[in-house]
This record gives structure tokens, sequence and C-alpha cells, in this order.
């Protein structure tokens, strides 16, 4: 699809080269995502507003290069659609109180803008899907005068908000009207089709009938691949319409270690629960943080604490694909406000190198493969099973090994893997014994790569 050229007055020289670039809009030469680009890719949640002092499109932007030097390969944007102002939420409300699903939020930027992030994104390899609230729209939607029958609606005929929780400044979509469902998807395929996205993020997807995630994005689908990512761990949402959803267990089990209110064993029976539970092809979500966790939850260092780092590498070599928030790769140590402007401070310290390490053995290395063809997941065993988590993830004639002592206590053990290795992190050489001793301090963690 191509735009006109677009006339401006006032702007910078800097502002007239976006546009310029935004006129291009998004070309389909950019290859659609793939089943092989999600075994390796590292996946990153953009929080517009709070990313930057600016809260726009263009300040992101210019960043987008420092995401690919992280490994990203599927960015994830929080909704930037305009937001109501009936019944809101602080002085500027939530993104997912939305009042059109077809147009941006002005703090954000233009729609012009927005197809200047898109055309980034591309080309620097990375994708974008949006974040999509299907469950609600804000008190403000059109629908509401138009079309009041597409709301769920109370004994007395009122349209209310989803039962159960205290989202007041939304209101709940009645799924039983086919008419709704109609436009709901034809609005998310505009984003595919007029502006080139590559997929969604769904909002609450347990919480939207699974009928109509896989007829939809089954036409979605018809327009060319796309990534879907439910915010959901329900098995039946990863069937047909999701490639992923959220590791939310797993994520319980971090913060419950790193608080010692539960042990290795207990992340031992989690990843036995997923082999169970999931179909070799469904995909989880690893993460320390996401903006639920860091606004009502906490920081990571707030719950995790010492264990930040080693979790963080969990979350790259344990099947599945690793989450980075806005900030944490700035060591951010702060709740973002949710109703209200905040900014991170773009000050690289230990977890930019970090990342960028982490995120180049994702991309590369086969085995740390977590798509719809995984590599394998074996458990070593150790003498302290329930402090030490050992394992080994192979494919293609690689071997990745994770040691890591999981307790706030050095811990002295043995455990049944040797050879040559490359500890990863140091770069340092070494051969070790099965039944050399071994030792590890607090938290302390190794990546071991098979020589």
């Amino acid at each position: 699809m191509t735009v006109g050229i677009l006339f401006s007055c006032g702007k910078t020289k800097k502002e007239e080269a976006v546009a310029e670039v935004a006129q291009e809009k998004v070309e389909e030469t950019f290859a659609p995502i793939s089943d092989s680009i999600m075994e390796n890719a590292v996946i990153y949640e953009a929080n517009i507003r709070q990313y930057s002092e600016e809260g726009s499109f263009n300040a992101f932007t210019k960043d987008i290069p420092e995401l690919k030097k992280l490994g990203v390969k599927i960015l994830w944007i929080m909704p930037i659609y305009p937001i109501s102002t009936t019944k809101s939420k602080g002085s500027l409300g939530s993104y997912y109180a939305i009042s059109d699903y077809t147009k941006v939020n002005p703090e954000f930027g233009t729609i012009e803008d927005f197809r200047a992030l898109v055309k980034t994104a591309h080309d620097n390899g990375i994708y974008v899907i949006l974040d999509w609230v299907a469950n609600h729209t804000g008190w403000d939607h059109v629908w509401l005068k138009e079309h009041p029958e597409y709301y769920t609606k109370d004994k007395d005929g009122n349209i209310t908000h989803t039962v159960d929780t205290d989202w007041t400044d939304v209101a709940d979509l009645n799924y039983d009207n086919q008419e709704m469902r109609e436009q709901m998807k034809n609005d998310m395929l505009y984003w595919l089709k007029e502006e080139g996205i590559d997929g969604f993020r769904c909002d609450v997807a347990g919480m939207v009938p699974v009928d109509f995630w896989d007829t939809t994005v089954a036409e979605l689908k018809k327009v060319k691949p796309i990534f879907m990512l439910a915010e959901g761990w329900e098995p039946e949402l990863m069937e047909n319409a999701f490639d992923m959803g959220y590791g939310w267990d797993t994520h319980h089990k971090m913060n419950d270690i790193a608080n010692g209110k539960a042990d290795v064993k207990e992340l031992d029976k989690r990843m036995a629960q997923v082999d169970t539970m999931y179909a070799k092809d469904d995909i989880l979500m690893n993460f320390t943080s996401n903006h639920d966790e860091n606004s009502w939850n906490g920081t990571v260092q707030e719950r995790m604490g010492d264990a930040s780092e080693m979790f963080a590498a969990f979350s790259y070599l344990a099947p599945g694909m690793p989450l980075i928030y806005s900030g944490q790769e700035y060591d951010m140590d702060k709740r973002l406000l949710f109703f209200e402007k905040d900014t991170i401070i773009k000050k690289k310290g230990n977890f930019f190198p970090l990342y960028e390490k982490l995120g180049k053995l994702k991309n590369e290395n086969p085995a740390l493969h977590g798509g719809k063809n995984a590599a394998s997941y074996t458990r070593i065993k150790t003498s302290e099973d329930k402090k030490v988590l050992a394992f080994k993830r192979e494919k293609e004639g690689n071997s990745v090994l994770f040691v890591a002592n999981m307790t706030k206590e050095p811990v002295k053990f043995s455990a049944v893997y040797g050879g040559k290795f490359k500890d990863y992190l140091s770069g340092e050489l070494y051969e070790e014994k099965p039944d050399d001793a071994k030792s590890l301090g607090a938290w302390e963690y190794k990546i071991l790569i098979k020589e």
C-alpha cells in the first residue's frame, strides 16, 4: 500500500526525515515470520509512554538498533490506540481502555510516526506485534452509542464492566453477538493489511471464547503468516490460534525460590507439568518481569533480589522464548506508573551486556531452540537436587548445559556430567570429570558449551 506525499510546516529536519520515511509505507519486502524465526527469538515488550521522556513513537524508533544488539526478533508494543477519558483512571488513563481500534493515541504521535517505527523495525530484522484488547473497550468507544448490543449487560439492562474485576474504566464485550465478532476481526485485519504489522499479543486471551480466536486467526493468516501471543496459560488457546502463551507458573516458581518459599524440586515439578499439559509445538514465554508484574507486584529486584541475574539467564536457557520488558536492559529498579507519565532512565549497567551475550547465544546456538521444534531438555541429577538445578539442552549436535545454585548460601555438590567445556560468560576452557567435586556461590550459575 502507498501513501501520497504529506506536506507539513514547523517541523525540524529530523522530523521531516522521519515523515519522509513513513510515506514509503511498510512495503511487503520483509519476509513474513516463520517457525524458524520463533525457534531462536527474543521478544521485547515496548512501553511507549514510559520508554522515554518524550513518550513518543519517534523517541522509541531511534533506539530500535539497540534492541537488535540484544538479539530481539519480535517487538511487542503495548496498546497504541486512543484512550477513553470517561471513567478513566489517573490523569492519562489505561492503555487497555480503548476508544478506537483503528487509530493511534496522539500522545504517542501520528500514524506516519508509527509507520516509520514498523519500517525501522523491519529494516533491523525485527517483527512487530500489537497489543490487542478484545475483551473490553473504553467507555468512549463509538460502539457504546451505535451498538450497545455489542456489550454485556447486568440484570437491569445496563452495560457493565467485566464481572469479578476492578476494571471499572472499561465496558465488557458480549461474544454472543456475531456482528461484534465480525467487526473485531475487521479491525484486526486493518493493522495487518494497511499497516504491515506481523501479529498480535492478545490481552486476557483466556477471557475471550476460544472459538473466536480460532476462526478469527484463521482469517488473519489468509493475509500472511503471523505471530500470535496469548496473555493466558490455557493449552486450548495454543491448539489452533496462538503460537505462544505465558509461562505464568514458571515465573511464580522463580519468585518463590528467590524468596526461599520453594526449592528446585518445585521447579522440576513445573517442568514436568509443562510436558504433560502442552503439545510439543506450543511455546511458553519466559519472563522475570512484564508491565503487570513491574507496576503491580514489584520490580525484579524487589521480587528476586540477588537471584535476579541467575533467573534472567534461566529464562534464556530453559525451553521457550525469553522476554525483556522495557527498562530491564537498563537495570531498571522502579515500579513504572501505569496511569501517569513516568520515564525509564536509559543508562547501561550490568544487564545490557548480559542480555547481549544471552541474546547472541539464543539466536545462534540450536541447542537453545525453543519454538515449535524445540531442542531437548534433559535434567541432570546432582547430589543437591533441592538446591542445584542442572540441565542439558541439545539439538543438531549442539549441547549447552545450565548449572545454577538456586539458594542464598554457597553449595558443594557432585553431578553426573563431564567433558570439555567452554564457560560461555567467562570464555574459560576447561575439562571436568563426572566425579569431580563442584561448588557454586550464592545464586551463582554457569552456562557451559560442550566442546
